[in-house]
């Protein structure tokens, strides 16, 4: 069954850091891009980051600076480094996982709470 494992979340203060790290598994086909998303409470799952198969990132305004995402396509996996957290960045990140060729497919992880602290 193909599923996204994530680990790494927590609970910090503000100013410090946290890794959170996602594995595909029984995927069989290549992943076009990879990335974490985040949805906090009342709010609207947003994008945080994304990684591409060539390498390619694309980051929130409200993250670059302070987020670093990375990923090896060959393993599938992504992991994102979150430096100088901010009370904003409570929430639940999601691994996801998109196949934009035929055949295509969106995956979703289970989610890891993040909450930082003031």
């Amino acid at each position: 069954q193909v599923q996204l494992v994530e680990s790494g979340g927590g609970l910090v203060q503000a100013g410090g850091s946290l890794r959170l790290s996602c594995t595909a598994s029984a995927v069989t086909f290549a992943i076009d891009v990879m990335g974490w998303y985040r949805q906090a409470p009342g709010k609207q799952r947003e994008l945080v980051a994304t990684i591409s198969s060539v390498g390619r990132t694309n980051y929130a305004d409200s993250v670059k600076g302070r987020f670093t995402i990375s990923g090896d396509s060959a393993k599938k996996t992504v992991s994102l480094q979150m430096n100088s957290l901010k009370p904003e960045d409570t929430a639940v990140y999601y691994c996801n996982a998109q196949r934009i060729r035929f055949p295509p497919f969106n995956i979703w992880g289970q989610g890891t709470q993040v909450t930082v602290s003031s």
